[in-house]
């Protein structure tokens, strides 16, 4: 109730509380009057309630059409998140369908890369052989215009043995030491084909005899490559972990060094240990900058609510 109402209300009160005090004939005057001020003082109240009802009213009106717009906007940022929930979702699974992709392409190059090795071989060999038949045309005796004298004495059938400077250049002769079990081509090719076959306890025995004979050749950092992925199939995560770390840290010039670093850091994302699987991705990114993996780690990155380079 406003001010100037309470006051006039107290003045009229003790008005009439002093009535009594007046004398008789300025009873009925005075009487007049204050009927007539407490008249008009209802009617101003009733008026002050009208307006008070009337604004209240519009507040009312007010308050709802707020209420009203902030669910339009709640609803409205709700569904603008779900549908970025989904693009992000349909994102992440475009990378990860391009990675297996990419997978795929490796691994079908590093198979054409054996075949291509095995064609050398051969050709190295038929080579070799042209050069034998032709060092035993040559050592064929000539006759001498009718005469059976011969010039030079007749050679034992079979191949003979060639001059040092004859010797071809094959991966036998360059590599005595080859190990029975073949070359690191024709075991890494035979890996790799039972591995994109699926049979991957044999092709895991396979990388291994790899490595085993020829730890120092580039294809046996594949092989650790492929060990890791037939562990993280198998469910053994932390082993995976150390046949990628094997691959980084003792084939650093391996094409397939920034898909370990990925799916190491996949791996490690996978058995809770966001630190370090962060830390792998932005590994990744820093060395690999331009690779597909680089892009499928920023997109892990960004799905996972983490900055790209580290805050100091």
């Amino acid at each position: 109730m406003p001010t100037s109402l309470r006051l006039r209300l107290a003045a009229v009160a003790l008005f009439v509380f002093a009535l009594p005090a007046l004398p008789a004939h300025a009873v009925s005057k005075e009487m007049i009057q204050l009927q007539q001020q407490i008249q008009d003082l209802q009617n101003a109240v009733a008026k002050l309630q009208q307006s008070n009802d009337e604004r209240m009213g519009v507040l009312k009106d007010l308050v709802q059409q707020t209420a009203d717009s902030v669910n339009k906007m709640s609803v409205t940022v709700g569904g603008l998140q779900e549908q970025l929930g989904s693009q992000q979702t349909a994102a992440t699974g475009k990378a990860d369908q391009l990675s297996g992709q990419i997978q795929s392409l490796n691994d079908s190059l590093d198979e054409l890369k054996a075949r291509m090795a095995k064609f050398d071989r051969a050709l190295a060999n038929i080579d070799s052989q042209q050069q034998t038949a032709n060092a035993l045309l040559q050592n064929l005796p000539s006759s001498g215009g009718g005469s059976s004298t011969l010039s030079a004495p007749p050679q034992p059938a079979g191949p003979q043995p060639l001059a040092q400077s004859d010797q071809p250049a094959t991966p036998a002769s360059r590599n005595p030491s080859t190990p029975a079990g073949g070359s690191v081509d024709d075991l890494y090719r035979t890996a790799l084909g039972d591995y994109m076959a699926g049979k991957y306890p044999l092709a895991a025995s396979e990388f291994a005899d790899v490595i085993k004979q020829y730890p120092d050749e580039n294809l046996s950092g594949n092989a650790y490559f492929y060990l890791g992925e037939i562990n993280n199939k198998a469910t053994k995560p932390s082993i995976a972990v150390k046949d990628y770390d094997h691959l980084i840290e003792h084939y650093p010039d391996n094409a397939k060094i920034p898909a370990a670093h990925l799916h190491k850091g996949e791996t490690l994302l996978s058995m809770k240990q966001p630190d370090a699987g962060v830390r792998e991705l932005r590994a990744l990114i820093q060395r690999f900058p331009n690779s597909p993996e680089a892009a499928q780690a920023r997109t892990k990155l960004n799905a996972l609510g983490v900055s790209i380079v580290p805050k100091h």
